[in-house]
């Protein structure tokens, strides 16, 4: 299955801990089986809305092929994550 997967980090942290904090997701999905087809730094962009305090984050965009497995456990670190303050996995194909 391909998955788009996007998160946001906090814009508190240093320019080095943003980019190891996105290296280390990518690598919670290759670890797991995961293809990495793409990926992206989009850059600070301002928030819609607050989120935990922060009006603007640094949005990562990722496509992935991948089993579920691989995908759940980047959902379960992310949730639990201090860094990443929103993110979303959609599914592209059936």
């Amino acid at each position: 299955m391909k998955y788009e997967i996007l998160f946001i980090v906090r814009p508190d942290l240093e320019e080095a801990s943003i980019k190891e904090i996105s290296k280390k997701f990518e690598d919670i999905l290759t670890k797991h089986g995961a293809k990495i087809l793409s990926s992206k730094d989009m850059g600070q962009k301002e928030l819609a809305y607050e989120i935990k305090n922060h009006k603007s984050g640094y949005y990562f965009l990722i496509n992935v092929e991948s089993d579920i497995d691989a995908i759940n456990e980047f959902d379960r670190l992310a949730l639990i994550s201090e860094e990443v303050i929103r993110h979303l996995i959609v599914k592209l194909d059936k």
